[in-house]
């Protein structure tokens, strides 16, 4: 036993050592790759947004020397930077902040992280594959660079993200992460009342808020990212360890600054989301809220879709969607099975718009294949997030319905309106495999389905045992 003992320490020593020295060598490979941009960076002046990507690279810099202290600070310090959505520019590359932090993110997380996910997290990576095997088809058959560049872009907005939540989640740093995406939530509320208090002061109508700072956003980005801090700090799990007086405030913030930006499709998203999450929760003191909330929201919802009508304007955002969707119908009539790539609209001659609806943008860009394959990784992954406890599965499967109800009315692929929710759901399935670990006899990562077997399973063996005239205390002797 001494013997198998030791050999045992042996092998995990092994294993740890060689998981420093992998650990130090992703290490010292970001920091040269930090140098090297910083390098081209003072060379080439002419480089577009070089204060944003100067930034972003400093930023990079400080999480690899983190990384010695904190394995995962290069994920931790992305947290934010999911938000932003100025542009980079590095030679002929052209992405968003956002999608950078998300890769790189990733890259910590693959290297740094643990692995062993739980079955909901593996069904949600596989259903996620089993769309990108579907659109792989398209990529063949409309062979230019754009098409091959999203093809691997829809991956890691979605497995990507849901792989970097996962293992900040598995770290137990979940309260961390929320405080650090409810902060930078808030500061897109701040910048949304104070666009709208420029335009008030400027004598403006009372319009949409399209915020002008920290950073340049469209009104239906940053209620987007409203909608989600709001459904966050909603319904605010436990294990998140977030106070509920900030997390009421911050509610209320967000869904002051959701209103001011007019976004529609983000305010039904959350709407829906919420009143799903408050009825499964039986709370009758709560449904009320949520109906005070959302019923005047879907009244001026509703209004203003009707104004919009009746006013004939042609170039109105309504009259412009129906324009569009015809325009992609005729369009997706000739290629009805794999369509025309991936972000054709980057090089087809005339239709140079992306259409404003996802299952109508999957259909034109990957044709029936792809459209068969998107509603059924939406249909598996909601579907798995329900079934987990609602503890950590409630606020992950609110975030992906809000988002996929958001993309009815709008533009689905958009790099942060897509990867913060997986982002975030992740993080919630890494706290459940958390909590499973520190607790390894409770119930609280078990859905609430196979609880209920479990409790009935004990009931029948204790009316079994009463039967035969058996007490259960005697079993233990």
């Amino acid at each position: 036993m001494g013997m198998d003992a030791s050999r045992i320490r042996g092998r995990q020593g092994k294993r740890s050592r060689v998981g420093d020295l992998w650990a130090d060598v992703w290490r010292w490979c970001l920091f040269a790759c930090g140098v090297v941009f910083a390098v081209y960076l003072l060379l080439d002046r002419g480089v577009p947004n070089g204060a944003v990507t100067a930034s972003v690279i400093a930023c990079l810099a400080i999480g690899v020397v983190l990384t010695t202290a904190e394995p995962l600070a290069i994920v931790l310090m992305a947290t934010p930077a999911l938000l932003v959505t100025e542009r980079l520019g590095v030679g002929s590359v052209d992405l968003t902040v956002s999608d950078a932090a998300l890769a790189a993110a990733l890259g910590a997380a693959v290297l740094l992280g643990r692995h062993d996910y739980s079955p909901p997290m593996r069904t949600l990576l596989w259903a996620n594959l089993g769309y990108q095997f579907s659109t792989v088809f398209t990529v063949i058959v409309n062979p230019y660079l754009q098409n091959t560049i999203e093809w691997v872009h829809a991956w890691l907005l979605v497995s990507g993200a849901l792989v970097a939540g996962w293992v900040v989640g598995r770290a137990g740093r979940a309260r961390l992460v929320f405080t650090l995406f409810l902060a930078a939530t808030a500061l897109i509320a701040i910048g949304t009342f104070g666009t709208a208090i420029a335009q008030t002061v400027a004598g403006e109508p009372f319009q949409a808020v399209y915020p002008a700072w920290p950073w340049p956003m469209h009104k239906n980005f940053a209620g987007g990212m409203l909608a989600f801090g709001a459904l966050v700090a909603y319904v605010n799990p436990p294990w998140a360890r977030i106070d509920s007086r900030w997390a009421r405030a911050a509610f209320v913030i967000f869904l002051i600054g959701l209103v001011l930006t007019q976004s529609r499709q983000a305010a039904i998203g959350l709407a829906i989301a919420l009143l799903v999450h408050t009825l499964r929760r039986g709370a009758a003191d709560h449904i009320v809220l949520v109906l005070v909330l959302a019923i005047p929201g879907a009244i001026l919802v509703v209004q203003s879709v009707i104004e919009q009508i009746d006013s004939q304007n042609k170039f109105n955002s309504f009259y412009q969607r129906v324009d569009w969707l015809r325009e992609v119908y005729a369009l997706w009539k000739h290629s009805p099975l794999f369509g025309h790539g991936l972000r054709y609209w980057y090089v087809h001659p005339t239709a140079d718009f992306q259409p404003p609806q996802a299952e109508v943008e999957v259909v034109a860009s990957a044709g029936i294949f792809g459209l068969v394959g998107f509603v059924a990784m939406w249909a598996v992954m909601l579907v798995v997030l329900w079934r987990v406890n609602p503890q950590f599965g409630m606020l992950a499967f609110g975030l992906v319905l809000s988002r996929i109800v958001q993309a009815q009315f709008d533009l689905f692929w958009v790099a942060a309106q897509v990867s913060v929710p997986f982002f975030l759901a992740g993080l919630c399935l890494g706290a459940q495999a958390h909590a499973r670990e520190q607790q390894p006899d409770t119930d609280l990562w078990v859905s609430r389905r196979k609880r209920s077997r479990r409790a009935m399973a004990r009931g029948t063996l204790d009316r079994r045992l009463a039967r035969a005239g058996v007490r259960p205390e005697e079993l233990s002797v």
